[in-house]
């Protein structure tokens, strides 16, 4: 059991409902990461559905930031067919909705058509692929459970575009890769948006939908993130996220909107 466990673990409390706490390790700004939170409602999921079908879809609205300490997740099974069981989510704290999701799981389907076109960056391997010195800069707590190796695009805050950043992450622990690790992953590097400001800002999310793309679960190691951002306007952004196994195998994607303040 690690620390990722347990501060995303679920406990049942019947019907469909579950308690979980967020700790602060997992913070950024003023609440918990959009990544952790996504974590939690797998496990919570996962705890309702069992193992059988593979998380194929998670798309978590986040209403609010929960504060440290416990709250709850419910669990609704809207269909479970014979291959495909769909549910929804919400997570509630002191009365108040912080989140809410859609979730599809599935075994797999024989199907007309195979392709992998998804291309993996060409970078250098973990190994040789330095962390980069902490000296000067105080990252968000959250950031400290994994071990990061910047690899893709410009450096944060040098105003040069594109807005493109990525490379090698892991979690700190010795863990397996499984669906709530991913997704967590999905939403644990730094904007890509940096590359092109000056100076910091907050970009809290808006919503995140994360669409596992092979079996899992994975023996741990690096995954590549690649993100990239095409559009900020009005205060808003999007960003596109793929995450890769060392081997190439596309592992997941996401694209989440967020606000940028």
């Amino acid at each position: 059991m690690t620390a990722f466990d347990d501060d995303t673990a679920a406990e049942p409390l019947g019907a469909g409902r579950y308690r979980v706490r967020f700790d602060n390790r997992w913070w950024v700004g003023r609440g918990p990461n959009g990544g952790y939170v996504a974590a939690t409602l797998v496990r919570a999921i996962r705890a309702e559905v069992g193992a059988e079908r593979a998380l194929r879809s998670l798309t978590v609205h986040y209403v609010r930031a929960p504060v440290e300490g416990e709250a709850e997740v419910e669990v609704r099974v809207e269909r479970a067919g014979r291959s495909l069981t769909t549910v929804s989510v919400r997570g509630e704290q002191d009365g108040a909705t912080f989140a809410l999701a859609v979730a599809a799981l599935a075994s797999d389907y024989s199907s007309r058509v195979e392709l992998a076109h998804a291309e993996m960056p060409d970078v250098r391997p973990p190994e040789e692929v330095p962390v980069p010195s902490a000296e000067g800069f105080d990252p968000p707590p959250f950031s400290r459970n994994f071990e990061l190796r910047p690899a893709l695009g410009p450096v944060p805050f040098s105003g040069r575009p594109p807005a493109l950043t990525g490379g090698w992450i892991r979690l700190r622990e010795e863990r397996p890769l499984d669906d709530a690790l991913l997704a967590a992953l999905c939403d644990s590097w730094w904007p890509a948006a940096f590359a092109v400001v000056r100076e910091p800002f907050w970009a809290p999310t808006v919503d995140l939908t994360v669409h596992l793309r092979a079996p899992l679960p994975r023996p741990h190691d690096d995954v590549l993130v690649e993100a990239r951002t095409g559009t900020a306007r009005d205060g808003f952004l999007e960003e596109d996220v793929r995450i890769f196994a060392r081997d190439g195998t596309l592992l997941a994607q996401s694209r989440q909107l967020a606000l940028a303040l």
